[in-house]
Formats: C-alpha cells, structure tokens, sequence
C-alpha cells in the first residue's frame, strides 16, 4: 500500500498543493502506512510537520511521534534534524516528543548500550513501527565497520542490544565479519583507506605573471 501511495502523496506535494491543509488526513494515514510496512518517505514526512506548523489547530503528537520515529531509523542521515526543526520549543518539550530526542541524543553519541537500555524501558514508544529495532542495528552496524578492527563477541551483542546468539551470528554473517571464539573480525582498517591522486593545474599566464613579479 505504501508503493501504491508514494505516486499520489508526489503529486499531492507539487506547487501550491504542498501547503493545502486539506492534504494532511491523506499524508497522516501515509504515514502510519509507513510505520506498517517499514517503508519512509522523508519528504511526505517534513511536508506533514510544515502543515502543522502552520496549521497549529492540527498537529498531531502521534503522527509527529511516528515521523521522529521514522527518522530514526534513517541514521546516519540527517532527517531527525531536519524535522526537529520544524517543531516548537513547546513540542519539543512534550512527552513522548522529549524521550524521542533524547534517543536521537545517545545514537548522536553512539552510546547504544543506553540507547537499548532506555528502548527497553520504553517499550511501548517504537513498537508501532515495523523493523524500528533492525534499522538502528544496521547503524550500529556501519558505526562498527568503520571503527573496529576486532570486538569482542559479548561487547558486540550489547552494541547491538542482542542476547540471543543465533540472531548475533546472523548480523555478523549480513556484514561478512568472521566469529573466532569469542572475537568478532571486523576487518583491517588499512585495507579501507582509498588512496587518491591529486591533479594541480597551473595556467601559463598564472606563471608569467609570477615571474614577472619576481624580476622586479
């Protein structure tokens, strides 16, 4: 349903047609599609917050709570700023808007211990958007590729906020790392480093000009 949509919500959002608050029943229930079907939209989604923002009669915390969600899950990407912005100090402020922002906080940090600490005392905040758990692993995920070479097999499934080995295994095996005992390798950081040739072009009247100047 959400593939089914995405041509209509595009056509909705050309020209003037973006600001029309009559659009915003149809873009709220995009966005709970979105949330159903683990797909996003982040221009659909800035487009909702931007018609709160000037039709403040609308807002709605729930949606605005899914989009924030939903940006999330998009990290490292800077969507969650983007639609932060749009909010008012006073939304921002609001609960469950302010524990939405204090997740973005840690994974900004990449404290993931915390992040999977506070997920589990807060349960009930993503557990309407689909694969939620997943898409913050996979940046964990890129956050450990670039940055290890090895881990630890334990230190790993806390990054990860993981207790079952089955599933542990199953991300390592998705990033092509190797399990030996109890470390995780990741890969050798040299063998990423891309080299780059660098091409100086000096135009002829560049350098008479500073020889000129030199003779003088």
């Amino acid at each position: 349903m959400a593939e089914a949509m995405r041509q209509q919500v595009a056509n909705m959002l050309r020209g003037i047609e973006r600001y029309n608050p009559e659009n915003l029943p149809t873009l709220e229930r995009y966005v709970e599609i979105q949330s159903r079907e683990n797909a996003y939209d982040l221009e659909a989604n800035l487009a909702v917050l931007k018609l709160y923002q000037f039709n403040p009669h609308n807002y709605n915390i729930d949606i605005t709570c899914q989009i924030l969600l939903k940006a999330l899950t998009n990290f490292p990407h800077t969507d969650f700023v983007l639609c932060r912005c749009l909010l008012t100090e006073k939304q921002c402020a609001e609960s469950p808007v302010d524990q939405i922002i204090y997740l973005a906080d840690i994974l900004e940090r990449c404290d993931f211990q915390a992040f999977w600490t506070r997920i589990m005392a807060q349960r009930d905040l993503p557990l309407r958007i689909v694969g939620f758990a997943d898409s913050i692993r996979k940046f964990v995920c890129h956050v450990v590729g670039i940055t290890f070479q090895s881990v630890e097999r334990g230190v790993l499934s806390e990054l990860l906020g993981l207790d079952d080995a089955q599933t542990l295994s199953h991300w390592v095996k998705k990033y092509g790392w190797k399990e030996e005992d109890q470390m995780i390798f990741i890969a050798n950081q040299d063998e990423n480093i891309k080299t780059k040739n660098i091409t100086e072009k000096i135009d002829f009247e560049n350098v008479a000009a500073l020889m000129a100047a030199c003779q003088r």
